[in-house]
């Protein structure tokens, strides 16, 4: 994940509760009317307070608290981040692969092509140009299920996505296409942050990503490194 990305995501991040939400609003509001009232400096400077408080309670994101890493919102945050900033497991690698950016792009821009080298993916069924169902192998027969969504993407540099709310899985990641030194193909980069859930379903996801969930990513990256050296891939880059 770059820094623009890593900052997206925390701006976006809920992290003050609900009655402090409806308390800044509130005492914001009336803040702002009465410093508007005033009309002179020191009013204006209120007015500009109360603003402040308002724009904290209807985006549930305080900058202060992101500073200081302070969250005093609920465990389940709603969709602005499927996978809150801070939580969940975050594992990334890169591998550099013998082929162009754009042609790797426009091979992993097809959701439906990944359980080609991700072994823990049974199928991914893409609906339009942002929304797709992922199906896991899980132990024992059983998948594991979830829908994504694109929330970032630059052609032929970068795809980021999410779930979307309500997913067994809380995920997010994102895949870079970079330009390797000295013209030696595409440095392909994976970020990923999950967040299973506690019980059977939880242990079932564990059991899919593995005791070590970095190895997984790694693997995953050098088996798609494999498939286009050896030319299996060719017809799809």
């Amino acid at each position: 994940m770059d820094v623009t990305e890593d900052t997206y995501n925390r701006a976006n991040e809920i992290n003050v509760a609900e009655a402090e939400r409806w308390l800044s609003v509130i005492g914001g509001s009336a803040l702002a009317a009465y410093g508007l009232k005033r009309r002179d400096i020191p009013g204006l400077v209120l007015a500009g307070v109360g603003g402040t408080l308002v724009w904290r309670g209807s985006t549930g994101h305080c900058p202060l608290y992101e500073v200081l890493g302070v969250t005093t919102a609920a465990e389940h945050q709603g969709r602005q981040v499927s996978v809150p900033y801070g939580r969940g497991t975050r594992v990334e690698h890169a591998v550099t692969i013998n082929a162009t950016p754009e042609q790797l792009y426009a091979f992993w821009r097809n959701f439906e092509n990944l359980p080609r080298f991700m072994s823990h993916l049974e199928a991914v069924h893409v609906y339009d140009a942002r929304r797709s169902h992922w199906i896991a192998k899980g132990p024992a027969g059983t998948k594991v299920e979830w829908e994504a969504e694109i929330i970032n993407e630059v052609p032929n540099e970068l795809i980021g996505w999410r779930s979307v709310e309500g997913s067994t899985v809380d995920n997010a990641g994102s895949v870079h296409f970079t330009p390797s030194r000295g013209g030696r193909g595409t440095d392909v980069e994976v970020v990923l942050r999950y967040d299973p859930p506690a019980g059977v379903v939880g242990a079932a996801v564990a059991k899919i990503l593995g005791e070590d969930p970095q190895h997984q990513v790694v693997a995953d990256l050098e088996q798609l490194k494999r498939l286009v050296d050896s030319g299996e891939i060719a017809s799809r880059l």
